[in-house]
């Protein structure tokens, strides 16, 4: 029986790509989206069209009170499906971003990333263990910048960077669960986070691209791969790791 993997925030950018190079290893894969119904349903269709078994079910990461509901769903959405209301992968993928100076920031601002980034990783993930097989994985998703800084996006970082110590206390914490926890943490890519700044702006991406050693901006593919890699036996003995996909970026 095919293993399962859950990828928050997958009906598009580094979601979809991370939940479709999962399904192409033989996965069967349940995506949430936030309100782009339509979309998350096209990558289902995808996903199928490979011949995994996949789902899709509305979830806000930022409201840590309906992820006793979502649970509920894909707890039965498993026990119809495959018999049982265990999976394999928790991918912590959804998230939110703001470009402001430290001057120019806004406590809502930062309020709303600490719910997506902080609270909703840590809460759904205290959520989904209970659930999560042995010889199954959490990957979260960081970014560059908790490593190297760029001015204005010192609140995105410090979530980040939250993001990765909480993985090492998954990992530590987990271990003798046979569960491992790992972080990938992209550098800049094409999508369309903050409006698809670095995708559409040819001077940003010239700028980017100039800071990294492979000599272009990333692209969501080269993401999922990655991602894909690690919910497979090859990774079995990879735990507690941070995994740069970067391509060099400001080293």
């Amino acid at each position: 029986m095919n293993k399962t993997a859950i990828v928050t925030g997958g009906s598009r950018g580094l979601g979809k790509e991370m939940a479709l190079k999962i399904a192409e290893k033989g996965l069967d894969v349940i995506i949430t989206y936030r309100s782009e119904k339509e979309l998350a349903e096209t990558v289902v269709k995808e996903i199928q069209s490979k011949g995994s078994k996949a789902t899709a079910f509305q979830l806000d990461t930022s409201e840590n009170h309906t992820f006793d509901a979502f649970i509920e769903k894909v707890k039965a959405y498993l026990k119809e499906t495959k018999g049982s209301e265990h999976f394999d992968y928790l991918v912590n993928n959804a998230g939110l971003g703001s470009y402001q100076n430290i001057l120019e920031s806004t406590e809502e601002e930062f309020d709303a990333m600490v719910n997506v980034h902080l609270k909703g990783v840590y809460f759904l993930t205290q959520k989904a263990i209970p659930f999560i097989n042995k010889g199954g994985g959490i990957i979260n998703v960081s970014s560059g910048l908790a490593r190297f800084a760029i001015p204005g996006y010192s609140a995105y970082a410090m979530m980040k960077g939250g993001v990765e110590i909480f993985t090492n206390y998954l990992a530590k914490e987990l271990g003798p669960k046979g569960i491992s926890a790992n972080t990938v943490a992209p550098g800049a890519i094409e999508t369309d986070f903050q409006g698809g700044a670095v995708r559409d702006n040819k001077e940003l991406n010239e700028y980017m691209a100039s800071t990294i050693a492979l000599g272009r901006v990333g692209l969501p593919r080269d993401i999922g791969g990655a991602v894909a890699f690690l919910c497979t036996e090859d990774a079995r003995w990879i735990n507690a790791q941070r995994i740069e996909i970067s391509g060099g970026q400001n080293i």
